[in-house]
């Protein structure tokens, strides 16, 4: 599903940006990820600073994805009332543990990592000879969150700006000139707009002569909060409003503009004639009433923000309409359709059509707006109505189990290497993963305009689910298939244009087992601005060759490469490789595809990125044939402070033998041989697996950049504590049998290993280790107090899900329901085990929660529960905050409440960790066996919990590529 998403931006967006292992796509790179993007599209690429990031969609290489039009946010200014929490005193530390507290702030050693200025991101122009730096600011303060929202459809708006709420923003952009020598120009700084403007959405025309984005200024009771479109001359740096009337407003609740041709943008605007918002009655109509009296079979996930009543769906129409309008650059105005709720807009290659996505009613109360029913019609890019592909009806059915999808057509793109085809997917076993049909999925093809009675050609048939398509030409073609059963991936290859070549395998492999990844087909520009696979040739030499660019995963680690692959014979000749000793090193695009046709390897070039574990990302040109290196960024480190610190990727076994990593980092200086075991820190977030063997495979590299979250636990670096990041959990469920099968008996033996490592390193003192996650990370920590309480001392949740029958529909990677698993849900729900929870425990969520499953009830019950049987426990509601924080203030009092658990509850823990305890660490262990004997039925993977995490699981990763 992962390449069906990135393959739909290939062919629109002149702009996206990918991450330090890349998949090569037009690219922008983010030093600093976004914490909160409403829209997870394809984003920057980005060096480490502050902000960390939740990891991508695991199929892909793009592990961490941050979208151009939404970099964080504000000034950053710390609302009243705040203190040191450094000196507090004991007397007031009780008593703010019972009466609560004001907004505080943690010690300046953490404080003043997270406040440090944030890097700008960058962008590429579509010819390689330009770079963007968009500057950002610090945390936004709470002010923006608190601004009114409307949930509606399962997305959230801001009525005053009318786009999605909580959008963040760049200050300004400067334009630098990418020298031949590899050295950047003197800044250009873009000007014309006021003062203090918020600018989203920045993109390139396809020729790099202008940049287009949205202006907002923040004024109150103004119009001018809703966001204007501007356009700047790249080479004079001036701006200036697209349109001339400045009545004319753009709506971004869905899809915002995009690039015709190099002069002309098709525009998502507020409809003229909208007037005041419709106001809800004082008295209903009737009751609110919901019916299945068809008995139809419909389960669903716990989906968050829905639509309640008819008020809400007058609402959504009124916020999501707009009016498509084509406009150029001399101001002329056409307007294209009429008002609807236009959800996407995707230009043809050769410039001539127009695809547009709306949806429409019926809307529903059970699902979000993106199982609406959905129209895509076909238009002339001169505002003609061609033809309707489809109108797919509303699917509240789809079933819950991994893999299944909506009826009919879907992934509707244009082919990157043709001027104006179309082709798309359709389902063959009705959507339902559980069916077993053959083949499954089946992918068309078929011109924009086709002649009378002509029917779409079919192009391929898969057995597995339809993945995307990488396109070159009408020879080669190469077709993603998956099955997350059985982890099985395959890739085609195909001959688009000849019938008579038949398709073959090109690689057939496990997506759990990244020692066997083979890397993904780099891709270049066209002059049409889309995205096909990049051909090399040799001198003398009549092969095919593809770049296959890898993250190389090995048991030392990942060392990514890129290979000479010749497409027929399938030998590989490695053309570069990664530094294996100090530093970590990746490809990140092409900077060589601006000219059509096949590249000779002697007119290659490339971007690559470069760090270590104590020096921050920088940006490099390599060229062949004589590979010269040129840096072209010079980012300071983020956080200096913390420059010495000792990072190790340690590996040790459980004792069933699977074998287990984790990257253990040091404070500055430290010499366990000399000093005494320190505090310690584990911060993690368990993974489903198949096989014992991929489960024990090493992911990431020890020499990566350590990357410092907000709300990451490496701040405790700071405070002198030993943190192991990441330690793996894997719950392994082989052959029949599903992971969650023996969750809790594979989470404690994960964890006992992982702490008797730490303590046999003679760098954690055994009755000073905590433990901690975000969302299901958080759900971990409360398991193992109530399963594992021999092994830590505290733990701090934050955002999880505690009671498994309030999400009975699957949660996570699991698919059977309640009523088919009973037993799993029971035991794997730590509410159920409140009873045995006898550490301390600090519970943090969001108060505007809107992830699937870790609704802010969640916290609210479980803390009840362990009040009831008189556990010390601490519940922390962060107003206005949803699944991962964002504010200042909010951030700020995480921290603070964070610090001053493991200064009270770690630091000077006293007592042995299993002291106090009803159950002893062999009790523990036969509590496992006695769960592991009682009947579970067994069944599949689902959807992650954590839909919008921004770091719920590996605090100590750098922005990486893959998700």
């Amino acid at each position: 599903m992962m390449m069906m998403r990135l393959h739909r931006f290939y062919h629109r967006l002149s702009l996206l940006s990918v991450s330090p292992f890349s998949y090569s796509l037009p690219f922008s790179i983010s030093p600093n990820i976004n914490l909160n993007a409403p829209f997870r599209t394809p984003g920057h690429l980005r060096t480490h600073s502050r902000n960390a990031s939740k990891p991508a969609m695991s199929a892909s290489r793009f592990h961490h994805l941050v979208p151009v039009n939404s970099a964080l946010s504000e000034d950053g200014a710390a609302g009243n009332g705040f203190a040191s929490a450094s000196a507090t005193s004991a007397e007031e530390d009780d008593e703010d543990a019972v009466i609560g507290v004001k907004y505080r702030v943690p010690p300046p050693e953490i404080r003043d990592i997270v406040d440090a200025p944030p890097l700008p991101a960058l962008s590429f122009s579509p010819l390689r000879d330009k770079i963007l730096f968009l500057k950002r600011r610090s945390l936004p303060p709470l002010a923006e969150l608190a601004r009114p929202e409307e949930k509606l459809a399962g997305i959230r708006i801001d009525g005053k700006c009318n786009t999605r709420s909580r959008m963040s923003f760049y200050t300004g952009i400067g334009i630098h000139q990418l020298m031949p020598d590899g050295t950047l120009g003197p800044e250009k700084e873009v000007r014309g707009f006021p003062d203090g403007v918020k600018i989203n959405f920045v993109t390139w025309s396809n020729d790099g002569q202008h940049l287009a984005f949205s202006v907002r200024v923040e004024e109150e009771e103004s119009s001018s909060s809703k966001l204007r479109v501007w356009v700047a001359d790249v080479e004079t740096g001036t701006a200036r409003p697209l349109f001339q009337s400045p009545d004319i407003y753009l709506n971004a609740v869905f899809d915002n503009y995009v690039w015709v041709d190099d002069s002309t943008l098709l525009v998502c605007t507020i409809p003229l004639s909208r007037g005041d918002p419709p106001k809800k009655p004082l008295v209903p109509s009737g009751p609110k009433i919901q019916s299945n009296e068809q008995k139809t079979v419909i389960q669903v996930r716990t989906f968050q923000d829905l639509l309640k009543d008819e008020y809400d769906e007058d609402l959504f129409d009124y916020y999501a309409t707009s009016q498509l309008v084509l406009v150029s650059l001399d101001g002329t105005v056409k307007k294209v359709g009429t008002p609807a709720v236009y959800t996407s807009m995707d230009p043809s290659p050769d410039e001539k059509y127009l695809l547009i996505s709306s949806i429409h009613r019926p809307y529903s109360f059970i699902v979000p707006c993106g199982r609406f029913p959905k129209k895509v019609d076909l238009w002339t890019t001169d505002g003609k109505f061609v033809r309707e592909i489809c109108d797919l009806p509303l699917a509240e059915d789809i079933p819950i189990a991994f893999n299944s999808v909506r009826k009919g057509m879907r992934s509707i793109n244009w082919r990157a290497d043709k001027p104006s085809s179309i082709y798309w997917a359709e389902t063959q076993d009705e959507g339902d993963a559980k069916l077993e049909v053959s083949p499954r999925d089946i992918i068309y093809t078929q011109p924009a305009e086709p002649q009378e009675g002509e029917q779409p050609e079919i192009l391929h048939k898969l057995d597995l689910r339809y993945g995307g398509i990488s396109w070159c030409d009408d020879s080669l073609a190469l077709v993603y298939e998956s099955w997350y059963k059985t982890r099985r991936t395959r890739t085609w290859v195909i001959s688009p244009g000849s019938k008579d070549a038949s398709p073959r395998i090109l690689f057939d492999r496990s997506s759990e087992d990244v020692y066997s990844d083979p890397g993904s087909p780099m891709l270049r520009r066209t002059p049409a601005g889309t995205y096909v696979i990049a051909k090399l040739r040799k001198e003398n030499d009549e092969g095919t060759y593809l770049l296959l660019n890898g993250n190389g995963a090995t048991p030392e680690g990942n060392i990514p490469f890129l290979d000479l692959f010749d497409i027929n014979t399938g030998s590989k000749e490695r053309i570069w490789e990664s530094d294996k000793e100090k530093y970590y090193e990746s490809v990140v695009a092409l900077m060589s595809d601006q000219k059509e046709g096949d590249m000779h390897i002697n007119d290659l070039k490339i971007l690559t990125s470069k760090e270590s574990k104590t020096e921050n990302t920088q940006y490099y040109i390599q060229s062949w044939p004589d590979r010269k290196l040129c840096q072209i960024t010079d980012f300071p480190h983020p956080y200096p402070q913390l420059a010495s610190l000792q990072k190790e990727m340690i590996r040790y076994q459980r004792k069933d033998g699977v074998q287990l990593t984790a990257t253990l980092y040091l404070p500055p200086d430290y010499d366990p041989s000399k000093e005494a075991p320190l505090p310690c820190l584990v911060w993690s977030y368990p993974g489903e697996f198949k096989s014992k063997d991929a489960a024990g495979q090493v992911r990431g590299s020890p020499n990566e950049f350590p990357g410092i979250g907000p709300t990451s636990a490496l701040l405790w670096l700071a405070r002198r504590f030993a943190i192991l990041s990441g330690p793996t959990i894997p719950i392994v469920g082989e052959g029949d049998e599903e992971a969650n099968d023996r969750y809790v008996e594979q989470l404690v033996s994960s964890a006992e290993a992982a702490v008797e490592e730490v303590v046999r390193r003679g760098v954690a003192h055994p009755n000073k280790i905590a433990v901690g996650g975000h969302s299901y990370g958080a759900f971990m920590t409360a398991n193992l107090l109530a399963h594992a309480p021999h092994l830590f001392c505290c733990g701090i949740a934050r955002s999880g899900a505690y009671n498994r029958t309030l999400t009975p529909f699957g949660f996570q990677h699991e698919d059977r329901t309640l009523w088919e698993a009973t037993n799993t849900y029971v035991e794997m729900s730590p509410f159920m085990s409140a009873n045995k929870i006898k550490k301390p425990i600090l519970l943090i969520h969001g108060e505007e929660d809107n992830n699937p499953g870790t609704l802010t009830m969640q916290s609210d019950r479980f803390f009840n529960a362990l009040k009831g049987h008189g556990a010390l426990c601490r519940l922390v509601i962060l107003p206005f905050e949803s699944h991962g924080y964002a504010a200042r203030e909010s951030i700020m009092h995480v921290l603070w409440e964070t610090d001053r658990w493991l200064q009270k509850h770690c630091v000077s823990n006293t007592s042995e960790v299993s002291s106090d305890l009803d159950t002893s660490k062999d009790g523990a262990g036969k509590e496992v066996t006695d769960s592991e004997n009682k009947a579970v039925a067994a069944s599949g993977g689902g959807g992650a919990e954590l839909a919008d995490d921004i770091e719920s699981e590996q605090f100590h990763s750098k922005p990486r590529l893959n998700r």
